[in-house]
């Protein structure tokens, strides 16, 4: 293999490597929260419930830079807004570990969310336009193995060294490092980088310059927001309330019930990498509909449990089942609203995920104290039937002229 072949190949395959890891670096930071807020409520001298402005904080930041990241992208380029982003993120996990005072931790947390949310979309809206199907299945897989070392990185620093601070810096260098990797690699980010070939090279996402204010105009848009809106306030009640709805309204062991529910995010995980071999045979439509109708079975099962093993089939079922959608609605926005519209749409399904795994679960819980847990798996399959019925609406026929936009 010559050099400018070697050449080649790292352009095509760097970009794709870099974004898993890119990735596993974002999944890292909400591994580590939960594990050291005892910890660090302590050091801080605030209350239990205090986690919640940070949240807030984070949210607010994650959901302001997801929601202009189209904007972002066609000012700065892909390369440039991730390599800012990872840096912003790194900078506010070390920050944590020297401010002094509370509030300096909450408004370093809109700066860490702002970070965040910039990769995600940004990185998001790079593999609609350049990746595969599988690959986009494969790049949230990755997500998924950072969120599964964040906590052991946090567990060894307080179990070997007694320290929170010890695991955020270390987390905080991965992030860093991801900064540096982004600048190297500017080149590898750029529309146009690959290959030239005979003719004009067919537009992509990223190329489209289309205002946000144009887009947000469009209603196939806001449908397809609504889409990911209810799908991750599916997504995160299951896993948020599946144990309690065990162990206090079915009276299943909590032993048992914590291996259901890890059970859930197993399958889940699985199932993203499983879907990267067979996502583009399926294509996203017909991949969609039946993850969603298969979720659908999955819940009306937890609902009825109508067999003693129906909660460990049904628990297991929905985390499978569920696993390749929202890769593949990500992979499928342009289909739905139009190339011309597509970066934008992104940046703002990306934005309202922080209030669908917010809202949906916490509308669950008001529901659960009012009349009883098992309103859980009742909602579960009106929310999975109502994503069924407005996927088909999204992507009922359309016209497209040859600028991207639909007619």
């Amino acid at each position: 293999m010559d050099v400018s072949t070697r050449t080649k190949t790292l352009t095509r395959l760097g970009p794709v490597l870099l974004a898993y890891a890119a990735f596993i670096a974002l999944g890292m930071p909400d591994g580590l929260l939960g594990i050291a807020w005892p910890t660090m409520r302590l050091d801080f001298g605030v209350p239990l419930d205090a986690v919640g402005m940070l949240l807030v904080a984070a949210v607010t930041g994650y959901m302001t830079s997801s929601f202009l990241s189209g904007a972002l992208v066609a000012r700065l380029g892909v390369g440039k807004l991730l390599a800012i982003s990872c840096a912003l993120t790194g900078t506010a996990l070390i920050g944590y570990t020297l401010v002094p005072q509370w509030w300096m931790m909450v408004a370093l947390g809109v700066v860490a969310g702002l970070g965040a949310g910039a990769i995600d979309a940004g990185l998001n809206t790079y593999a609609a336009a350049h990746f595969s199907e599988g690959l986009v299945q494969w790049l949230h897989a990755s997500y998924g193995i950072g969120i599964t070392i964040g906590p052991i990185i946090i567990t060894t620093a307080l179990t070997t060294y007694d320290s929170w601070r010890l695991g955020y810096r270390i987390v905080a260098g991965f992030q860093l490092v991801m900064a540096l990797a982004f600048v190297l690699t500017l080149s590898w980010w750029r529309d146009g980088h690959e290959e030239q070939t005979d003719g004009p090279r067919e537009k992509r996402l990223t190329d489209y310059k289309t205002p946000l204010a144009e887009t947000i105009r469009r209603p196939r848009v806001w449908l397809s927001v609504a889409l990911f809106f209810l799908y991750v306030g599916a997504e995160t009640s299951l896993g948020l309330w599946a144990f309690s709805l065990l162990t206090e309204a079915r009276g299943v062991a909590p032993r048992v019930a914590g291996l259901l529910t890890g059970s859930y995010w197993a399958t889940f995980t699985i199932g993203r990498i499983l879907a990267g071999l067979y996502a583009k045979r399926l294509g996203v439509d017909l991949l969609v509909q039946a993850s969603l109708g298969f979720a659908l079975l999955g819940a009306l099962l937890l609902w009825l449990n109508p067999f003693p093993l129906a909660n460990l089939v049904a628990v297991t079922l929905v985390g499978f089942a569920i696993a390749p959608v929202f890769p593949a609605l990500i992979s499928g926005t342009s289909q739905r609203v139009g190339a011309h519209y597509a970066a934008n749409t992104i940046g703002m399904q990306m934005a309202v995920t922080g209030l669908g795994a917010s809202l949906i679960p916490t509308l669950i819980g008001v529901l659960a104290r009012r009349f009883s847990l098992e309103v859980v798996p009742v909602v579960l399959s009106l929310l999975f039937l109502t994503l069924f019925i407005l996927y088909r609406l999204a992507m009922t026929p359309r016209v497209e002229n040859g600028n991207g936009q639909v007619a």
